[in-house]
């Protein structure tokens, strides 16, 4: 009777969540979140609305970083346009944004400054180098405590054709979208990595612009697109002391794929 009842929730919160009216709201710089947001907003057949700042960023990267920097550290945020969409109209907002030093780009933070997020559910989504969907999403937690930061999803921009798979499969999962996935299973237990996968993370992460450490354990798991593993990697940290991280690296079955590293969480 519990698992019934259960079940049942479980499918009124489903189907309520295909009946709420959704907002894929994003800040592009390169076109790669755009791609991601207009991904979601084809899978979905929501709103679509892009952010932007009246003062555009040059497009150019380090000339964005030094600017983005700059607004950071002095707390002057970008002015945007207004919006055309009324966020009050949403009941669920998929905001998107590229990762900037550890967190969403600083056209996000004017957006959740200057409007009303108090009751709705914020789904992230965002596009990095290597990392960020985690710290982000705490940032939003800390910005908008009224609202409902639900878990996100977070493309590499080397990846970003692989979100369209990755959209469907997290759509269905959190209930944003009808279907039906088969469950991934849990990694397994982590274990001193041997050299044939000391070789895998090599060949996933060794072409990144930066070091991302030395694997120290690996958990794994079996996909019905290959296996995914879990490594765990120390590092020098910027203070010069050790640092930790989690890589996640996938290797299709597909032949002569190539290992690749989906993801690094610090």
């Amino acid at each position: 009777m519990k698992k019934l009842l259960l079940s049942l929730a479980v499918m009124t919160a489903v189907t309520t969540a295909w009946a709420q009216k959704k907002l894929v709201l994003y800040y592009s710089e390169t076109n790669n979140t755009k791609t991601v947001a207009e991904e979601l907003q084809k899978q979905l057949g929501a709103d679509i609305e892009c952010i932007e700042a009246v003062k555009p960023y040059s497009g150019n990267f380090q000339e964005t970083m030094q600017r983005g920097q700059r607004e950071m550290q002095s707390g002057e945020l970008p002015e945007l346009k207004p919006l055309k969409k009324k966020i009050a109209d949403y009941d669920i907002i998929f905001l998107g944004y590229p990762i900037w030093f550890g967190t969403y780009a600083v056209p996000v933070a004017t957006l959740v400054k200057e409007n009303d997020f108090a009751g709705k559910t914020i789904v992230p989504f965002c596009t990095f180098g290597s990392g960020g969907l985690n710290t982000s999403s705490e940032a939003l937690k800390k910005a908008l405590p009224k609202a409902n930061i639900k878990d996100g999803y977070g493309v590499r921009t080397a990846r970003v054709a692989s979100a369209p798979k990755e959209l469907h499969r997290f759509l269905i999962e959190n209930g944003y979208k009808s279907g039906t996935v088969t469950p991934l299973p849990d990694y397994s237990e982590q274990k001193p990595v041997t050299n044939a996968e000391k070789a895998i993370f090599d060949a996933a992460c060794s072409s990144y612009q930066f070091p991302l450490g030395t694997p120290v354990t690996v958990g794994s798991r079996k996909t019905p697109d290959g296996i995914d593993y879990k490594f765990t990697a120390k590092s020098q940290g910027f203070n010069g002391g050790e640092s930790q991280s989690i890589i996640y690296v996938t290797v299709s079955k597909e032949a002569g794929a190539k290992p690749e590293f989906t993801q690094v969480v610090r």
